[in-house]
């Protein structure tokens, strides 16, 4: 078998695997349908709204528009395809219906946002402070970028914190267990219930009354607030992992660390990944725990050991309660930013967990493709 013939079957098959099976599709008949019960459930809720009721209200108008739809869409695919695909069509629209719904808040928020942040966006945001900003400055004239700087040490330090600490219990709870694992899982899921002010009162007593106001307090409140929900969902993950790798590296010979680390870390590397970017989400836009921790400051300070620190939640927080609009604007500004670093942290943890389980990455299927065609050649 010749290297070209090779690398064309290698290829053919890692398309092969890569393809999603869809199973089923929407075609014509089904938009057809979909558009024309909508269509019609619309003119008749119109007809018995305005002209035969006394009924009024958007919301009321369109939920009944909702189940007439539904009803409508239900007949038109029973008489066209049987009851059968009448209950699969119906199910799917409600799906959807419930995904779109799900998504227009969000979008809502987004959007929002970014209409009120974009005004005063500008590069210069990234590179000032407010050291030179006064009640008569312009949105444009300070910055945020102590705030930022602030925000990436804190959340990196937790980060540090929580997620080496958050790794190793779920692993103690998923791989050893032992008499002490209930005992710690009714703690990380005590902690999960606490409140974010609580986490701040806890640091202000330990921390800050003996060392004082510093970003590396407002880290360690972060942490508190991380490490549950890293166990949990690393946990979780780590519970996907099949049975049966692990069986089959203890039978070759393996440990069950060298198991933990060579094959189930690995095998769910993507949903730790993930679990990590859970972690995140739950503290990068903690306000309560910083008031009592971080301090705020209108000027940069890189060193979070020493000296008071701001964070992107903590500007917004402070901006937005002042009466000048330039500092509301910069508020708005500031949570942009703040909704732009989440949305980076996600892409790269997907970059680098992968897709999804066992999903290989550029780099490992460059790799495998070599590895085959030297067995094969």
């Amino acid at each position: 078998m010749t290297t070209a013939s090779t690398e064309l079957r290698i290829e053919r098959e890692t398309q092969a695997l890569e393809d999603r099976v869809r199973f089923r599709r929407l075609d014509v008949d089904d938009a057809m349908a979909v558009c024309g019960a909508g269509l019609s459930a619309f003119c008749l809720v119109w007809l018995v709204y305005e002209r035969l009721t006394p009924l009024s209200g958007g919301l009321g108008f369109w939920l009944s528009w909702y189940g007439v739809f539904l009803a409508v869409h239900w007949l038109v695919v029973r008489e066209r395809s049987g009851p059968l695909a009448a209950a699969d069509r119906l199910a799917t629209v409600v799906l959807t219906t419930a995904g779109l719904c799900l998504l227009v808040p969000l979008t809502l928020i987004v959007g929002y946002t970014a209409y009120r942040g974009w005004a005063a966006l500008r590069p210069t945001f990234f590179v000032k402070d407010l050291r030179y900003t006064g009640s008569l400055s312009k949105a444009t004239d300070g910055g945020g970028a102590h705030a930022i700087v602030g925000t990436l040490e804190q959340v990196g330090l937790a980060v540090l914190i929580s997620v080496p600490l958050g790794v190793a219990t779920a692993v103690f709870l998923n791989e050893v267990g032992g008499r002490l694992a209930r005992p710690v899982r009714l703690i990380v899921d005590t902690m999960s219930a606490i409140p974010s002010i609580v986490a701040g009162l806890f640091i202000f007593a330990v921390i800050v009354l003996t060392f004082g106001q510093n970003g590396f307090a407002g880290a360690l409140a972060l942490s508190v607030l991380m490490l549950p929900t890293v166990t949990r969902t690393s946990e979780v993950v780590l519970r996907l992992v099949p049975g049966g790798l692990r069986e089959a590296s203890l039978a070759l010979g393996a440990s069950e660390w060298r198991t933990t680390r060579d094959v189930v870390l690995p095998t769910a590397r993507p949903g730790l990944a993930t679990a990590v970017i859970l972690g995140v989400a739950r503290a990068i836009g903690e306000t309560a725990p910083l008031l009592l921790t971080i301090g705020g400051a209108f000027v940069m300070n890189a060193d979070p050991f020493h000296g008071k620190q701001d964070a992107l939640p903590y500007f917004v927080y402070r901006l937005i309660r002042f009466p000048q609009n330039a500092q509301v604007q910069r508020a708005w500004t500031g949570a942009l930013v703040l909704l732009a670093l989440v949305l980076v942290l996600f892409v790269i943890a997907r970059i680098i967990g992968g897709r999804g389980p066992g999903h290989a990455g550029p780099f490992k299927r460059r790799r495998r493709r070599r590895l085959d065609m030297k067995e094969h050649a």
